[in-house]
């Protein structure tokens, strides 16, 4: 007994580790590394950054990328339509972006930023792909405001470009207007062309307007018509400005008659 005791009194601290070193090495087996690694990232966490937080910020820059990306492509095939636009037209028309819009009159008026330091001056004509964007009724040094068709208070005389019945438009407050005709019965019908009038003292004859999109024969005193621009006012980011007296690009291939 006493020979038992003096060799555990001289082994058992190497007992004790061996015990210890054999039941972790099951232990890991057995939980394959989890609880270790959970002691070790309990003990690192202080020294590491946040992983889902970092994972979130750079998420959210790369959206942001892929979104100015897509933005400065739409841009880029804004202005080569506009570039091509111009070229096919008159080359002294004064390409102006669209720095303004009142919320409450978004129909009605536009602001370029183009001004009478550019050449700019009352009366001159705004057209855009599709066509007659309005007329120009005010000039800063810097800047121009646009009466747009679609505004009700505008008024431009126009014609039908198959029969030639004649009338004037006044705008919705949308991508509409009103065609009113001097006619009783015109010869008018769904589909048909509308430019501008060579009676229009405001524009230059033949400068497309839109389509007749309706056409309500039996309204009183005159009959009326539906026109859909073929300009997209509520789009609108650039705009070519023209004198009046110029000779403007023709009527848009898309607006030709139907055969």
């Amino acid at each position: 007994m006493y020979i038992l005791r003096r060799w555990w009194d001289r082994h058992r601290l190497q007992i004790v580790l061996v015990s210890l070193a054999l039941g972790g090495a099951l232990l890991l087996r057995q939980t394959q590394g989890t609880a270790l690694f959970e002691v070790y990232q309990l003990l690192t966490r202080p020294f590491q950054g946040n992983p889902e937080k970092e994972a979130l910020l750079i998420n959210a820059q790369v959206v942001e990328l892929q979104q100015r990306l897509t933005e400065m492509e739409s841009q880029n095939q804004r202005l080569k339509e506009l570039l091509g636009y111009v070229s096919k037209g008159a080359k002294d028309g004064i390409t102006a972006p669209v720095v303004g819009r009142s919320a409450d009159h978004w129909w009605q008026h536009m602001i370029l930023g183009r001004g009478s330091q550019d050449g700019v001056k009352v009366g001159y004509i705004a057209m855009a792909p599709g066509g007659v964007v309005g007329r120009v009724v005010n000039v800063t040094p810097n800047t121009s405001r646009v009466l747009l068709l679609s505004d009700p208070s505008s008024q431009v005389g126009v014609t039908v470009s198959r029969s030639r019945y004649m009338g004037y438009i006044r705008g919705k407050s949308s991508n509409r207007a009103v065609m009113e005709f001097f006619d009783k019965v015109p010869d008018v019908r769904r589909g048909d062309v509308v430019t501008t009038s060579a009676l229009s003292q405001l524009f230059p004859a033949g400068l497309p307007i839109g389509r007749i999109e309706s056409v309500d024969l039996s309204k009183s005193p005159a009959p009326e018509a539906v026109v859909e621009l073929s300009t997209p006012m509520s789009s609108l980011e650039w705009a070519v400005i023209y004198p009046h007296t110029q000779s403007l690009p023709p009527a848009d291939a898309s607006l030709s008659e139907p055969l």
